[in-house]
């Protein structure tokens, strides 16, 4: 199996930037699937973005896509969330998780290797 870890998470002030990273290691010459998620206080968890192995299809949360982006570095087995303009509604602990194959999907329940999280705070 692979695990993931997220890392990049704080405290900012509305309007800045952060990149969250997800480091993949085990088995990682499978193929999978990855993606961003992320679960606030007293609301469901959302899917924020995914990208297939091979980097070349990504989805991105319409809402979000304006701000957020998606990419990896497959010799790093890294994938990156890059967030703009951040806002306090975007506080959250921001989950990464992967999926096995090769195709493409934004159905979270697919997705069965989760990290711990990593806690995002937008002060106003």
């Amino acid at each position: 199996q692979v695990h993931v870890r997220e890392s990049g998470g704080g405290m900012v002030q509305a309007g800045s930037s952060l990149r969250l990273s997800c480091a993949a290691s085990g088995r990682t010459a499978r193929a999978y699937i990855m993606g961003w998620f992320r679960q606030a206080p007293g609301k469901e968890r959302e899917t924020l973005a995914t990208i297939n192995w091979s980097g070349t299809h990504t989805f991105v949360q319409f809402s979000l896509s304006d701000r957020f982006t998606i990419s990896k570095d497959n010799a790093e087995n890294t994938v990156y969330l890059q967030m703009k303009r951040l806002k306090p509604e975007d506080t959250a602990v921001y989950y990464c998780a992967a999926a096995e194959g090769t195709g493409f999907t934004t159905d979270a329940t697919r997705f069965n290797y989760w990290g711990q999280g990593t806690q995002v705070t937008v002060s106003s």
